[in-house]
């Protein structure tokens, strides 16, 4: 497979010969982009009681200051991808990065409960036109095979590092500075950035295709749909006849939309991008580890603060283990362990470690202590996570056409967001249920008798968690080829 350099120096022009200049500094901006936007998944939401008092919004409001981002982000991604190949990948980076910083000024000052919804809103805009630019341009930077499985592990594991990052990061900002500076603090990333990407990246080849405006809408209504009914599950529960009616819209719409795909000129998600196995399989993986791994992290996050009494920057010291695994397996699976392995036993190697992991959190009690009974099962998921982000990055881009890297990037971020909205939403009513069932088998209030519930409600939670990496453990056995990786 080989892509369009991206030192190529107009569009339509020929690529250019050898190795992209400054390929290496070129990943480190890029990866710098790419950790602003997962982390801000995640940063806001150790400040919200904070930002709460300040501007006056209810607990029912709260809410929208997370589903308001996923929301934007998540119902544009398609259409961001496709605009960063017709536009230009170096146009579509630069520009994501301008309005998310804009945007993060924006929400910082607000000084309303409206505006911040408005800046959120706003950023996930310019994050879906960010993220599927930034690792499109990774794809067509690395021209290699060896060197584009390197750079991949690298941006594999800031990207599943970057939600625990933005626990950590945002508990320090919130108690040292103010809960403002979770969101001052993009525009340092996107200023960092913009410099290097200004400086280092050259115009790229743009797809002479149009803009497919039928499957724009489909598909953007159909998102929306779908992570707004998970969202309200989350807050209203699946009883709410809304989150069912969102959620069965998205069928229609989504199903409308693979239909027209398969008719239109220019389709918006072309269908070659989905019919190898191997990207299937990537694709897969992806959204099953979303939806176990988010879901894991929100609990877990409870489990410390709540029973261990842990304060904000210490859960997320507590998550840095997991993050030095993620990065360990994901830096080592893309450039060593696929090329020898393959990846069927890679990916589903990493479903184990993560089912393992969710399976000895369902272990813990009120009595349980970090160093004994979570650090392990953070460590079990971290290999396992850092493996699966490797091969579901790395091929979920083999075998593309460069003028579909944008789109295809833009799946892999779809396949995190819908499976983050996805596993939020169904474990947040396994812990309700699970709580509300010990309490009424124990009839008993006491605080002891609460915590013990609390705890009951986490664990199951977990397993449920472990019985979506066991699906995903069977998804990735089946569709991965038994092969190693071809460029």
């Amino acid at each position: 497979m080989s892509f369009p350099a991206t030192a190529a120096a107009a569009p339509g022009s020929a690529p250019a010969a050898g190795p992209v200049p400054h390929r290496w500094l070129i990943l480190t901006f890029i990866g710098v982009a790419q950790l602003m936007v997962v982390l801000d998944a995640t940063i806001v939401n150790i400040a919200l009681p904070t930002a709460q008092a300040d501007l006056h919004f209810s607990n029912a409001d709260r809410q929208w200051v997370i589903t308001a981002y996923a929301l934007a982000f998540g119902s544009l991604l398609l259409l961001g991808g496709r605009l960063a190949d017709l536009c230009g990948r170096r146009n579509a980076f630069l520009i994501g990065l301008i309005g998310f910083a804009l945007a993060s000024a924006l929400g910082g000052s607000a000084g309303s409960f409206a505006v911040l919804i408005v800046a959120r809103v706003v950023q996930g805009i310019f994050s879906a036109l960010l993220a599927p630019a930034a690792l499109s341009l990774l794809i067509v930077t690395f021209t290699d095979p060896a060197e584009r499985g390197k750079a991949i592990g690298i941006f594999g594991a800031v990207a599943g590092s970057g939600a625990s990052v933005g626990l950590l990061l945002g508990g320090f900002l919130t108690d040292e500075f103010s809960w403002r500076w979770t969101l001052y603090i993009n525009i340092l990333f996107a200023a960092v950035a913009f410099v290097g990407g200004l400086a280092l990246l050259h115009r790229t080849p743009r797809s002479r295709t149009h803009l497919d405006l039928p499957g724009t809408v489909l598909a953007s209504t159909g998102l929306f749909c779908l992570v707004y009914g998970f969202a309200n599950a989350v807050s209203h529960g699946w009883s709410s006849a809304r989150s069912w009616g969102f959620l069965a819209a998205s069928a229609v719409l989504l199903t409308a939309f693979g239909y027209w795909q398969t008719t239109a000129t220019h389709p918006l998600l072309p269908p070659r991008v989905l019919t190898d196995r191997d990207r299937a399989g990537a694709f897969v993986a992806l959204l099953v580890l979303g939806s176990g791994l988010y879901g894991e992290l929100l609990f877990m996050t409870y489990f410390l603060q709540q029973i261990l009494h842990f304060s904000p920057v210490r859960t997320g010291f507590a998550f840095l283990p997991m993050n030095a695994c993620i990065m360990l397996t994901a830096m080592s699976g893309a450039s060593v362990l696929i090329p020898r392995f393959g990846p069927k036993l890679v990916a589903s190697g990493g479903m184990l470690f993560a089912l393992a992991g969710a399976v000895w959190l369902t272990r813990l009690d009120p009595d349980s202590g970090y160093a004994a009974h979570v650090l392990p099962g953070l460590i079990l998921t971290g290999l396992g996570m850092g493996c699966v982000f490797a091969t579901g990055m790395s091929h979920a881009t083999v075998g593309v056409a460069g003028e579909d890297a944008g789109v295809a990037g833009a799946m892999i971020n779809t396949m995190q967001q819908v499976g983050g909205s996805l596993g939020p939403a169904l474990l947040n009513t396994v812990v309700v249920a699970g709580t509300t069932d010990y309490l009424a088998s124990h009839h008993s209030k006491l605080p002891s008798a609460i915590t013990a519930a609390s705890v009951h409600g986490y664990t199951t939670a977990f397993a449920w968690a472990a019985g979506m990496f066991a699906v995903g453990l069977v998804a990735t056995g089946l569709l991965f080829r038994n092969r190693a990786a071809t460029a």
